[in-house]
């Protein structure tokens, strides 16, 4: 089995930056992909950033330029540094690890999300 738990997520004014964090356990043989999808009220759960393990980066077009995702392969741990945060980047951000464990196989996890709220 594995967890993902995520941290980092509060309440920031617009233009303000908050940094999030992901980090991996349990009985982890390899991660490949690692990622970031947001969910705001009554949309669909949309990509934000994803990065794989030789560290290869892909955003979406709403974030390129302010968000910047990073991993530490030694620590099972993914980031999003969020810079010139919007009010319309306001939702729940959501870990995604594409992870094969000693036991199961390769197979998605999810963490359990953390809210981002940008409002003056």
């Amino acid at each position: 089995q594995v967890q993902l738990v995520e941290s980092g997520g509060g309440l920031v004014q617009p233009g303000g930056s908050l940094r999030l964090s992901c980090a991996a356990s349990g009985s982890i043989f390899s991660i490949y992909f690692m990622g970031w999808y947001r969910q705001a009220p009554a949309k669909q759960r949309e990509l934000v950033a994803t990065i794989t393990s030789g560290g290869s980066t892909n955003y979406a077009s709403s974030v390129k330029g302010r968000f910047t995702i990073s991993r530490d392969n030694a620590k099972n741990t993914v980031y999003l540094q969020m810079n010139s945060l919007k009010p319309e980047d306001t939702a729940v951000y959501y870990c995604n690890a594409d992870v094969r464990t000693v036991v199961e196989g390769r197979s998605p996890y999810w963490g359990q999300g953390t809210q981002v709220t940008v409002s003056s």
